[in-house]
């Protein structure tokens, strides 16, 4: 964090609490003071933890790479392009571990009704996988944490990629701003693959 942003921060908690004791006496001060320590505390709880992702490239194996898809990966340009980054111009093998992260909607995730997504993040794996077998790459498959972040992290601790590919549809909101954050905090390499929805 900055030097000069702690201070403003501090004002914008202090100022209020300040205003509030002057203009409506204790009991108003106390009650603001009390929403402030709530919103600070909740927002030390969302804030996630920001290092780094994965293996360090001597720690990587690589002939593995991760393959995490947002959408499924059936158009034939879309496993063209990840059989080539997953070839690498190699003789050796491949080893490639398949990840589709569960899409939890607000209203399953309230009522816990998590079987809809698994199913959904099943058949993607299914399409998949059979569409990179029919490519020649042979890949184990996962379901993983709704959050696509979490889910690359969870699954790079037992099998760590050199490599990692995203594969989401070009109008996901959610993937592209996880892809973000994957190119900026993994370790492997990192690679996108855009499904085109009119191709569909």
């Amino acid at each position: 964090m900055s030097p000069w942003k702690l201070p403003l921060i501090v004002a914008a908690i202090a100022v209020p609490i300040a205003f509030a004791f002057y203009l409506g006496g204790p009991g108003i001060g106390v009650g603001v003071g009390a929403l402030a320590a709530v919103g600070i505390v909740y927002a030390a709880v969302r804030q996630a933890p920001r290092g780094r992702i994965g293996p360090a490239p001597k720690d990587a194996d690589q002939g593995r790479a991760l393959v995490v898809l947002a959408d499924r990966l059936e158009q034939p340009q879309a496993v063209e392009r990840v059989s080539s980054l997953v070839g690498d111009g190699s003789d050796r093998e491949a080893t490639v571990m398949v990840l589709a992260p569960t899409h939890i909607g607000f209203l399953d995730r309230w009522a816990s009704d998590v079987e809809a997504a698994r199913r959904d993040a099943q058949q993607r794996l299914v399409v998949s996988v059979a569409a990179l077998a029919a490519a020649g790459i042979h890949a184990e498959a996962r379901v993983g944490d709704e959050d696509i972040v979490q889910a690359v992290e969870d699954q790079l601790g037992s099998f760590p990629a050199a490599e990692v590919i995203l594969v989401f549809g070009a109008s996901d909101a959610g993937a592209a701003r996880a892809a973000r954050e994957l190119r900026t905090r993994l370790r492997p390499d990192f690679h996108q693959v855009l499904i085109d929805p009119v191709a569909r």
